[in-house]
């Protein structure tokens, strides 16, 4: 495999997300039109225009998609910008080295906040497209509308999970626990996820929306979401992240490609 450097872009105006992850000629985030996105104020309900949203403190629930992804970011620092609610403040470092990606996250808080954050990237693959994680991860499947239950990757109760297409009207999500790093392969390319956070829980979530979703007017949507906690939702009976003692929580997101390239012939 070859490396593939990557470069990024992002938008603090709306909500921090970051619009574009490109390498190799390829664009790894998928988009949608939606001119509703730029009206949005905190506590409105969520409103899709995929690329890679900061989903933060929960992702289902209240607020819907958490709270930062609809606030103005503010400039902290070189390539550094910082987001204010009423319960924290989190700051995120995004660079590169060697065309990998990085972001550095702090959130300030109370001590004990409790909290699911998640890297809520939804990526541009084909219908041959599939997510390589350790076979035997406990993953917690929500077959909506049944209660959610666990299994092991990459079948759990029987659903293979994947495999990302081809679309065949499904929409399912689930949540690989314990589980820090994730590649997505699609033909020759690859994109690994790697999440570092010492004494916290770190999951994968999967969105995988064969346009199964929504019922009126579905879309094909994938999902692949570094995360702290263990589920979607923070009311539920889930792990959770938790500020330490001093009041400061840090983490960090690589971002990295590669491709299989073609031996050269010989002379």
């Amino acid at each position: 495999m070859t490396p593939v450097p990557l470069t990024v872009r992002h938008d603090p105006a709306l909500g921090g997300r970051w619009t574009s992850l490109t390498g190799g000629g390829r664009e790894w985030l998928w988009h949608r039109p939606e001119p509703a996105r730029a009206l949005v104020r905190p506590g409105d309900p969520f409103v899709d225009t995929g690329g890679l949203e900061e989903c933060l403190p929960t992702v289902r629930g209240t607020p819907d998609h958490g709270d930062v992804w609809s606030r103005r970011w503010r400039s902290a620092g070189p390539a550094t910008a910082a987001v204010d609610t009423p319960d924290f403040t989190l700051t995120r470092r995004i660079t590169d080295h060697a065309g990998i990606v990085t972001a550095d996250y702090r959130l300030t808080a109370a001590p004990g906040y409790r909290f699911i954050w998640a890297a809520h990237a939804l990526l541009d693959l084909s219908g041959a497209a599939r997510l390589d994680a350790p076979p035997g991860t406990r993953t917690r499947l929500y077959p909506d509308p049944e209660p959610p239950f666990t299994g092991p990757w990459p079948a759990p109760g029987g659903v293979p999970l994947d495999h990302l297409g081809p679309d065949d009207g499904t929409a399912v999500g689930a949540v690989l626990l314990d589980c820090p790093e994730v590649t997505v392969i699609d033909g020759d390319d690859r994109l690994r996820f790697t999440l570092e956070c010492d004494g916290q829980p770190r999951s994968v979530a999967l969105w995988r929306n064969l346009r199964g979703w929504p019922a009126h007017g579905p879309y094909r949507s994938i999902g692949v979401e570094p995360m702290l906690g263990g589920g979607f939702d923070i009311t539920e009976d889930v792990p959770t992240a938790q500020v330490p003692a001093g009041g400061l929580l840090r983490w960090r997101l690589h971002v990295s490609a590669s491709r299989d390239m073609p031996p050269r012939a010989s002379r």
